[in-house]
């Protein structure tokens, strides 16, 4: 477990992000930069406003060392390509990407400043494993894992720089695909190890990511996704 230390979690209002906060609220000193604080109460964390796709973070409001970034906005737009815009693929394209760019940039200073930090992304299943009507997301994901490699080969050594590929996982995001037992049912029958992924499990895989821990590991990806990426049942 992860002690003392300082965590900026963008988005992390509900989902992973959330599950991460109440996992590291305890023993550290963790801020959420995101636009709803309706989920947070209760929980010993540091909110500041922010909109990841238009708004730059006022990092006054930050502490001058951070010893930890994960990003959390995403998207989950699966439809078949001919029917996906190009300005559709571009709004994935900056909530996922050029989101995580300005968060970052923004805080790279901070980040540094602690001498053994450690960046989180989070990809997609369907970047290493192709899928039908993933187009949007899967492109958009394979530059954050494009991203994840170059930034974790020229911040090294003071920055680690890893990313997670989940599968499908229960949060307010995927709701739409959840919403009702037929579907969980297909969601829990795709996958080898029978059912989809919790926000707590992703969370904890990124405390990992997070933590001494994984002190020897960087522009890594780390495939946690049923078994459905790589396995066939």
């Amino acid at each position: 477990m992860i002690k003392n230390k300082n965590i900026l979690i963008i988005g992390g209002s509900s989902g992973i992000g959330l599950a991460l906060a109440e996992l590291l609220s305890t023993e550290n000193t963790v801020f959420i930069a995101s636009r709803s604080n309706e989920n947070l109460s209760g929980l010993d964390i540091n909110h500041l406003p922010f909109d990841a796709t238009n708004e730059s973070l006022d990092t006054s409001l930050l502490p001058e060392q951070l010893d930890g970034f994960v990003y959390c906005p995403g998207s989950i737009n699966l439809r078949p390509f001919k029917g996906l815009s190009a300005e559709a693929f571009e709004k994935d394209f900056q909530i996922n990407v050029i989101g995580a760019i300005n968060s970052l940039k923004t805080v790279l200073g901070h980040l540094s400043a602690s001498g053994n930090a450690s960046v989180v992304f989070f990809s997609t299943v369907a970047v290493q494993t192709g899928m039908p009507f993933h187009s949007s997301v899967a492109a958009s994901k394979g530059a954050i894992e494009g991203l994840t490699r170059s930034l974790a080969a020229e911040f090294a050594p003071k920055i680690r720089v890893n990313a997670i590929a989940p599968s499908l996982v229960d949060t307010p995001l995927a709701s739409k695909f959840l919403n009702n037992d037929a579907k969980k049912e297909k969601a829990n029958e795709r996958h080898p190890l029978g059912r989809i992924g919790s926000a707590k499990e992703i969370a904890q895989a990124a405390i990992f990511l997070l933590g001494e821990e994984s002190s020897w590991m960087t522009g890594r990806v780390l495939q946690l996704d049923g078994g459905i990426g790589n396995l066939k049942t």
